[in-house]
Order: C-alpha cells, then structure tokens, then sequence
C-alpha cells in the first residue's frame, strides 16, 4: 500500500509481558469451563467442551482470510475439535444464528431490538465478545491517476451526485465512476448505506457482487472502477495470496477532514492509522455465541479473543481488540 506521507515506515507491535499474563487468565478460564461443561452439562460427556467436539459456525465473509487462520490453528491447538465455518454474508449469518443452524457467528454488529427480543423470548442470552477493528479498504485500477479520496466525495458518488471522474479530479475524463462491493447483504453494503449513504437507495453505477475476491479483479480489469472489501483481504504481508491481490490493485488514501482530499489529510488503511483513528471508514468485528453453556463455541470465542487469537489478528493487518498496541515510527 502506498504512504500517505506522515510516517515512512510504521508497526504495530504487542506488549509481550502484559500478554503472557493476559494469556495464563486466559488458559485459566478455559479449564475452568472445561471442567464445568462435565460436572454440569451430560451433552459434554460426549465430547463437545472447549476444546473439544464439533461445531458449525457462519462468519462474514469479509473475514475469511482471518478467519481461516484462526480456525486453522484453533484445530491444530485442540486436535480433538472440528469446526464447520459456513463464510456468507452477514444477513444470512444472523439469519442462521436465529435458526440454531449455528452457535456462533462472526459480524460487524450486535444484535437489533428485534433479534434481543426473540432470544429474550426463548431465554438464550447470547454472548458477544468484540475481537478486532476492521477497516473497508477502497480499491482502484492500477492506472486510475490519482489515489486520493475524501469520504464527502465518496458520499457523493454513493449518493449519484458525483458520476464521472472530472468531478473528482479536473484533469481526468469524463468517463463515468462505478462502485463495485462485494454482496447486496453484505456487512459492507449495510455500513456504506448507514455511514456514507443516509440509507438511500444506490445509484445506478453501484453494482453488488459475490465475494470479496470477485470485486478485487473485476477492478483489475475495469480501469473506472473504485471497489470497497474488508482489510485483511490485502493486509496480511506474510500471505501470498494477499500480496497477489495487493499487486493487481492500488489501494486509496482517504479524508475525512475535506471536502476535497489532500495529501496530507488522507491516510492509507494501515494498522497505524486504524489505532490512531485517522483513517475513517472502521468498524468493530464480534463474535456472537447463542451456546447457553460452555462448549465449543464459548472455547472458540476465547481463543479469538485470548493471546493467540489476537496476535493472528494482529498479524492479518487488522486491530485487536484486547492485545495492548504499541506504534513505533521508524526512519529510513
């Protein structure tokens, strides 16, 4: 990605000896539910605790490439536990929660009023822990000019006030500006819709695909094109799938403070940035468990927030939730 000019080189790190403290509370009250799920629940006797069993889960498929990672090294962890995760959309992952189709999800909001009231009716009382901060990285064709982008001009497009390209920038063409995402139910559409959009219908250049990875190459290939995917789909510099992703696209500073972006107000969707709150478009990721007692689910969902879990999501380009941070400028 490229860099906006304020820092030349920036990390992210852990506060190591804070975190292996963090980590023995954490083993800790894993084996507190895990000799709690035998002493009180029969269904545990058969195998499904913490650690161990089967479990089906739906997660935003924002989250896929983080997500895999976390399921990947849950089970190599606890080699006696499988976990089934079903990547969709975010309506259908709530739609599953509600069904008992699954125990656990993973979403970029809590519950609705109505969604309470129905688990209030059947006495579930969901737990929902909060894991990381996301951002929405907009993506543009490796020609595309300039790549610099306000979130009032972002509004503008979203909202068919601004159609073409000169709009933006006086020296580019008059070609007209598309907007590609990755899904109509998507956690993406629903918070564009919310925070750039006021929840008008989209204009006519905005397109709704299948997935994450079908906006970034339909941006390789349409020169026009901005398309908005979560984060971790390009961030994760040890991954040679998102460095392939990231080669094929330019990702977009963006600014929140202009009507029309600079250089110096616009901010790339780094782990940085994200911690200091200059770069905008973010949100929170949870984990949402329907378990009424400590099984699989409730092992899983500590994991993700626990040591091990938070530094997969450190390293995937995202914020964690509960791991200290420290940012560290670094000169050339």
């Amino acid at each position: 990605m490229e860099d906006s000019g304020h820092l030349k080189r920036i990390k992210v790190i852990g506060a190591k000896k804070i975190m292996e403290c963090k980590n023995a509370i954490y083993v800790l009250a894993l084996t507190f539910l895990f000799s709690c799920n035998f002493q009180g629940d029969p269904h545990a006797k058969n195998g499904d605790t913490p650690t161990a069993g089967e479990i089906s889960i739906a997660i935003d498929e924002t989250f896929q490439p983080l997500m895999e990672s976390e399921v990947f090294t849950f089970e190599n962890l606890y080699t006696s536990a499988s976990i089934h995760a079903h990547y969709t959309n975010e309506a259908s992952a709530f739609q599953m929660l509600l069904a008992d189709s699954v125990r656990l999800i993973i979403a970029t909001r809590t519950l609705n009023a109505e969604e309470e009231a129905y688990f209030k009716k059947i006495k579930i009382f969901p737990r929902i822990t909060k894991v990381a901060i996301d951002a929405l990285a907009l993506i543009a064709n490796k020609n595309m000019p300039d790549s610099i982008i306000s979130t009032e001009q972002l509004s503008g497009i979203l909202k068919g006030e601004i159609k073409t390209w000169d709009q933006l920038q006086p020296q580019a063409g008059k070609e007209g500006i598309q907007i590609v995402f990755d899904n109509k139910n998507s956690s993406t559409a629903r918070y564009i819709m919310e925070k750039l959009n006021n929840s008008h219908a989209f204009p006519s250049n905005c397109y709704a695909l299948n997935s994450n990875k079908e906006v970034i190459d339909y941006v390789q290939k349409n020169k026009n094109t901005i398309g908005i995917i979560g984060l971790n789909w390009i961030s994760d510099g040890d991954d040679p799938k998102s460095l392939g992703f990231l080669n094929q696209i330019r990702v977009m500073s963006v600014s929140s403070k202009t009507t029309k972006a600079l250089p110096n107000d616009a901010y790339a969707p780094y782990q940085a940035y994200i911690a200091q709150q200059f770069y905008p478009l973010t949100r929170d990721v949870y984990v949402i468990s329907r378990e009424a007692r400590a099984g699989l689910g409730t092992g899983f969902a500590s994991f993700v927030a626990g040591d091990k879990g938070q530094r997969i999501v450190l390293k995937s380009g995202l914020l964690p939730a509960t791991m200290p941070v420290r940012i560290i400028g670094l000169s050339n």
